[in-house]
């Protein structure tokens, strides 16, 4: 079973009905026992870092996620989910994530006017390393993106795709057992359901 971790935030339904819909079998739960129990951890996410980081901690989830990603047990965040993973954020003053990697979490500075803040549409991911929660994706494919923010690792070799927005942006990290997006697979129609497919795929080692 994989585990989607319910904290209040997300649209989890609808990453509940895209796993169910590629024929993974998943369970939405904010019980930490069953996080424990799972064969992978999903954590998705929409909104502020810091009610997040507070949400997981109110509930006691902390530790189950951290544990779960420190012995191997395969991850999927979705962009907050992504997002917690590092150092700190500075959305809405410093806040501290979890700190599986040392980096941080900004916000969008652009220059060109004609972008706008929150990036809220399609854009392409450029593919960095040959992961499998990307297999049969081609490169320069579109997903969907609703962010204000976006995460800036210390090391380079935890990349998994980048994009394009005004900046040039971690759009994904891929590292040993850990899979995290900014982008949201669950709206990002065929391409995405493929994504959520790869990692039923490495969890159940099909």
């Amino acid at each position: 079973m994989i585990a989607i971790i319910d904290y209040g935030m997300g649209n989890l339904r609808s990453v509940e009905k895209g796993f169910l819909k590629v024929g993974v079998d998943v369970k939405v739960t904010n019980k930490a026992e069953d996080v424990n129990d799972a064969d992978g951890v999903v954590l998705p996410g929409v909104g502020a870092f810091k009610d997040c980081m507070r949400e997981l901690k109110k509930l006691e989830l902390i530790d189950a996620v951290v544990n779960s990603i420190k012995t191997g047990k395969p991850y999927l965040g979705i962009c907050l989910g992504l997002q917690v993973l590092f150092s700190e954020s500075e959305e809405f003053g410093k806040c501290r994530g979890l700190d599986i990697f040392r980096g941080r979490v900004v916000r969008f500075e652009l220059d060109n006017s004609e972008l706008k803040i929150p990036q809220m549409g399609w854009n392409q991911v450029h593919i960095k390393n040959n992961s499998p929660l990307f297999k049969e994706i081609p490169d320069k494919s579109y997903f969907y993106f609703v962010h204000s923010y976006y995460v800036a690792p210390d090391d380079d070799s935890i990349i998994g795709t980048t994009t394009d927005y005004g900046v040039e942006f971690t759009s994904a990290i891929c590292i040993d057992n850990v899979y995290a997006v900014q982008f949201h697979p669950e709206k990002s129609q065929a391409l995405g359901l493929l994504l959520l497919k790869n990692f039923g795929e490495i969890v159940y080692g099909k």
